[in-house]
């Protein structure tokens, strides 16, 4: 099964991630999704918008994939981003990966989400009852 990298304005599926990830030589899935929280640094968010360099992004998940199989024994990798405004409880990010064992799973999925938080050229912007701020990684 062959990788899947996704920088998209519509929203985010973890059965297709799932689906994208599941192998017979895998006895583990495992999936993350990081969704659009209420609070941030003690300010009430109402809603966020996300931006990315979608050709750089996608460069850059792939070397993540690459990165975590040089690491640990993983099947396939699925990692997409949304883009756009997003409102409270959305998914914005959604990795999925497989591997033999849950350990190794785990610990992929884990360095993944973090490689992307420091590496990915995505920005992100918070809505608040007053005012607007740009967030960093």
């Amino acid at each position: 099964m062959k990788d899947v990298f996704r920088v998209t304005g519509r929203p985010l599926s973890v059965d297709a991630a799932y689906r994208a990830v599941r192998r017979h030589d895998c006895g583990a899935v495992d999936v993350f999704v990081g969704t659009v929280r209420n609070v941030n640094d003690g300010r009430t968010v109402r809603r966020m918008r996300y931006s990315a360099f979608a050709e750089m992004t996608l460069r850059e998940f792939a070397a993540i994939a690459s990165a975590a199989r040089r690491r640990w024994r993983i099947g396939t990798v699925y990692i997409a981003h949304r883009t756009g405004t997003l409102q409270l409880g959305e998914a914005s990010v959604v990795i999925a990966l497989s591997a033999p064992h849950r350990a190794e799973a785990f610990a992929a999925c884990r360095f993944a989400i973090e490689r992307l938080k420091k590496m990915a050229p995505i920005w992100k912007e918070e809505f608040y009852a007053r005012g607007k701020a740009w967030i960093a990684s």
